[in-house]
């Protein structure tokens, strides 16, 4: 009897003090999370830091030609057959609106992409071949000259199998990449996303803006030839 109340209470003490463990690692997590985009706001001249809910920092700056740019991670929990992604979502605004489509092409989706743009476009294109299986759309004012040079961009772009999405709009563009998986051992025991990293590297940051800057220039021919149209 004795015995048994003993285990009881050691059962109830090991239960307690590795409820007490997860909860402490869960918030140094929480706390880490601020700092991992600090080298990339010294990347701008200027740029602010803001934090979400979920404590992952957004930094906004400006490049030199003054568009802004803004950087966010995004934790993707949704595919419970998979360990969790960090994504880095990198958003390019223009100045003014462009005179072009918009055309966007995801890579192996599964209809749990909540932060995707691409499955709310109405028109399906056909993607370009690639390794990786593309869901490719647009608003359906792509010429057939447009949707064969993005076409050709993404084709380049999703090479790399940390791409995730790409996105051209007339006020913007914008380039999703894989930035982190989680920790097996966090995800499958704790059930927490934890990623194994204490900041992005700034090499990232800049390969995702400059694939964001390739999107912005890949109709820049088509645009200022309706411009002189328009002006004629």
């Amino acid at each position: 009897m004795l015995t048994t109340i003993a285990l009881s209470v050691f059962a109830a003490a090991a239960c307690g003090w590795m409820g007490m463990c997860a909860v402490r690692d869960h918030h140094a997590a929480l706390a880490e999370r601020k700092g991992l985009l600090d080298d990339a706001a010294r990347l701008f001249a200027s740029s602010r830091i803001s934090f979400g809910p979920d404590h992952f920092p957004v930094v906004v700056g400006r490049l030199e030609d003054g568009r802004q740019a803004k950087i966010e991670l995004i934790a993707d929990t949704m595919v419970t057959r998979r360990l969790p992604q960090l994504w880095l979502r990198v958003t390019l605004s223009e100045q003014r609106n462009r005179s072009r489509p918009t055309i966007g092409a995801l890579a192996r989706p599964t209809g749990a992409e909540y932060y995707s743009l691409v499955h709310d476009m109405p028109d399906w294109m056909a993607p370009p071949e690639t390794e990786a299986s593309l869901l490719m759309r647009g608003d359906g004012r792509a010429t057939a000259w447009q949707a064969e040079r993005v076409s050709a961009l993404f084709r380049n772009l999703f090479v790399d199998p940390t791409v995730k999405e790409a996105v051209i709009t007339p006020g913007g563009t914008r380039i999703i990449r894989q930035a982190a998986q989680g920790e097996p051992g966090a995800h499958k025991v704790l059930r927490q996303a934890r990623f194994p990293l204490t900041a992005i590297p700034p090499e990232l940051v800049r390969a995702a803006l400059a694939e964001a800057e390739a999107l912005s220039a890949v109709l820049a021919e088509d645009e200022r030839a309706a411009l002189a149209y328009e002006a004629a």
